[in-house]
Parts: C-alpha cells; structure tokens; sequence
C-alpha cells in the first residue's frame, strides 16, 4: 500500500472503485509529459452521499461539502487506476469546481472547500495547497450536486 493510501486509511477514508466510462472517447485522466489532468468527477454512487440536486434547495452546504470529499476520493481513485501509485502524485496544482447551484446561492466556493480541505491534509501545505476556481452553474449533467476536475503534477 502506498504513503498515501496509508495516510488516506488513517484519515478512515477509502477510494471508491474508480468510474467506468460509458464511451471509449472519454477517460478519468490523460497523463501530458509531468501533468496529470482529469476528467470532471461527481459524487461517486452508493458512497453515503448527495449524488442528485441543486445545493442549497435539494442539497445542503454541509451535504455538497461532503459529497465535493467524495468526488476528491472519486478522483483520487481515477489517478490510481491511471498510474497505478497515488505516491507518484508530487502536487495537486489546480482544482475546478463547479456547483449545481439553485437561484440566489452564491456559497459555492466553501462547497468546494471539502475537495480542497481534503487534499491539503491528505499530501500537506507545500503538496495539497493548490489554485482553485469554485463556480455556480444552473445545471449539471444528471443532475448531480458538482463536478470537480483536477491538475496534478506528477514525480517521472
């Protein structure tokens, strides 16, 4: 097992299977030289959390702040599958988050903040601090409460 699937059992977390996508055309993430970018991640299924609704009329903060964890474990579980070693992840660089936001609602970035939160204390201030956008959008596809992308760069 690696540093970081220790660390992420001591945080009494576990990766959810990674997502099986429907079209061939598409895939969880495309390694580009040291830069690892993935495919937008929802809340992963069966996972306890919110995986339909408009945060704040369906879905609470607090709710969509948990399923945006998820959706990190989501992704985390995509790069694994990808490069075999979450300790081959140098640094998360970048996060988009984007929330599937009702009418007035304008708390998207601590929505995003559970993603954020969650690989800052997974792989440390100098590793886990990262540039982010949080932003609110009137739909999302099936539904779902957000959608988070990644950049990481990764140790060649």
């Amino acid at each position: 097992m690696s540093d970081v699937e220790n660390r992420l059992s001591e945080m009494k977390l576990t990766l959810p299977p990674p997502f099986v996508y429907p079209n061939p055309s598409r895939t969880g993430c495309i390694q580009v030289g040291q830069f690892l970018y993935t495919s937008g991640h929802h809340p992963p299924a069966n996972f306890g959390v919110a995986v339909k609704g408009k945060v704040v009329a369906d879905v609470s903060l607090e709710e969509a702040r948990k399923a945006a964890k998820a959706s990190a474990l989501n992704i985390l579980a995509s790069v694994k599958q990808k490069i075999g070693n979450l300790d081959h992840i140098h640094r998360v660089i970048k996060l988009l988050g984007m929330v599937n936001s009702s009418p007035g609602f304008d708390s998207q970035p601590e929505v995003i903040d559970g993603a954020s939160d969650l690989f800052y204390e997974l792989f440390g201030p100098e590793r886990g601090q990262h540039a982010r956008s949080a932003i609110g959008l009137a739909e999302l596809p099936r539904s779902t409460p957000l959608e988070i992308e990644a950049i990481f760069e990764i140790r060649t």
